[in-house]
């Protein structure tokens, strides 16, 4: 059986989703998890529910702050003293840095943005989106151990662990090297709410919403449902939101339960930044934007309009 480690990452006082799809999927596996710093009791009891068997805090000096020269030593040296044969992360802002690093330090290979995959004993067999989306490659890994895999947010599910049982949860000493770079301050956006790539349920808007002042009607609908707000390259360039709110081949590509795109015409280029959604809802005034042919569920009509409508429905819904 195949020595496994998933790499995970705060967020407050828990874990990020990604990390509980991951260990969901590797039930029947030993599967020990590691973050740099201090991983509060919430978040073990969340590890130990998906099933994760050993939870290591990573500390060191110069770690405070994420640097990929000093997280890569740490994480190195960590993998290298547990003769790990395989580490997971998510694909996420810090997981899509850190692990091909990683990986080049082992000289080892790498499946990169996997949206599915299986683990028989000691072999893995995922499958990841190429060309934006429009197919998928299965992919086995080769060589040296230890491989090294990057599984997309919203990508498994949360499948709960059978055999899951208490965790146990220890502190390791990790030197973070010679560090060229350092991070000075990172500095948090306003909002508290999960990143575009990590969000279950995403509601963007395009040019059609005219005017930057015109998205609190989306905030109003995301506040309800518990949404991130994003928005269409054509909104972006003319102003309305920022590039960090941008969903696309030019911007993030995400992969939420349920996508509702507001006056969105479904360029290709967006496509192919949420086409694996598993839910897509279009609200546009043309029922010949191609959008439609992409859509689960389809309304023609001006968003403003449908948009109040529907945070209304979702007030009486939920009780709110």
């Amino acid at each position: 059986m195949a020595k496994i480690l998933v790499f995970t990452e705060l967020h407050g006082s828990h874990v990020k989703g990604v990390t509980l799809e991951i260990l969901g999927k590797l039930a029947g596996h030993t599967v020990d998890v590691a973050a740099i710093g201090t991983i509060p009791s919430e978040a073990i009891a969340d590890l130990a529910k998906f099933g994760a068997a050993n939870v290591h805090s990573l500390k060191g000096a110069n770690l405070e702050k994420y640097s990929p020269e000093g997280y890569a030593n740490a994480l190195k040296g960590f993998i290298s003293a547990g003769a790990y044969d395989y580490v997971f992360a998510g694909a996420t802002s810090v997981g899509k840095d850190l692990l091909p690093r990683v990986a080049t330090m082992f000289d080892a290979g790498m499946a990169s943005e996997v949206t599915n995959f299986i683990m028989e004993g000691d072999k893995f067999a995922g499958t990841r989106p190429l060309f934006a989306g429009k197919c998928f490659a299965k992919v086995e890994l080769t060589g040296p151990k230890p491989h090294f895999v990057t599984v997309r947010p919203n990508a498994l599910g949360m499948n709960a662990n059978p055999t899951a049982a208490a965790a146990s949860a220890k502190e390791d000493a990790v030197d973070a090297g010679a560090i060229r770079a350092m991070i000075k301050d990172i500095v948090k956006g306003a909002s508290e709410k999960l990143d575009l790539t990590e969000a279950n349920i995403i509601i963007s808007g395009g040019r059609a919403m005219k005017d930057s002042a015109n998205f609190k009607i989306l905030d109003e609908m995301a506040e309800v449902i518990g949404a991130t707000v994003g928005a269409s390259r054509a909104a972006v360039d003319s102003g309305f939101a920022p590039h960090a709110m941008q969903v696309g081949q030019t911007g993030k590509t995400v992969a939420p339960s349920l996508y509702i795109a507001c006056g969105i015409s479904g360029a290709i280029q967006h496509l192919a930044g949420m086409r694996t959604s598993k839910v897509i809802v279009a609200i546009n005034t043309d029922p010949d934007a191609p959008i439609f042919t992409k859509a689960d569920y389809g309304i023609v009509g001006d968003l403003f309009t449908i948009v109040p409508i529907m945070t209304q429905e979702f007030k009486a819904l939920l009780g709110k």
